[in-house]
């Protein structure tokens, strides 16, 4: 999971992280830590080409969707937010919030067909490079 997070990360412009996270730290983020909802792996073989997690972020669940840049768009994260949908509503969640950036037409497309709708924005969100790439918040309600 760090490999392909590290990967996205590298590549740039899809996902909010902008450091390079090591296994330990993903493990406690989306897998076993205090905070952590559900997490959802996509394989092929023995090779992990997606992740979705729901954590609890300011009080509410939010959810972090990782896809192989090779296989985007081929249904992986929709068969993953089927998952975490399910594992949502079996824990009594009642919506999933998320915060894309503005930047990301990728992963504004995909929160779109999943029926995210638009729930906020900070148009003057700031990379720590200082580059202005803003944010949209959504939310997807379960129930």
């Amino acid at each position: 999971m760090a490999d392909l997070l590290n990967r996205i990360i590298a590549i740039g412009g899809t996902t909010a992280h902008e450091d390079q996270k090591k296994p330990d730290a993903v493990c406690h983020d989306y897998i076993d830590g205090p905070d952590t909802l559900t997490c959802v792996v996509a394989e092929v073989g023995a090779q992990i080409i997606g992740w979705q997690a729901v954590g609890w972020h300011d009080g509410d669940p939010h959810i972090g969707t990782f896809v192989s840049p090779d296989v985007q768009a081929k249904g992986t994260g929709g068969a993953l937010f089927a998952q975490t949908s399910m594992l949502c509503l079996d824990k009594g969640i009642a919506g999933i919030f998320a915060t894309i950036r503005a930047d990301n037409v990728p992963g504004l497309a995909y929160y779109a067909r999943l029926g995210f709708t638009d729930i906020g924005a900070e148009p003057d969100y700031a990379l720590k490079s200082g580059q202005v790439v803003g944010r949209i918040h959504r939310k997807f309600t379960l129930r």
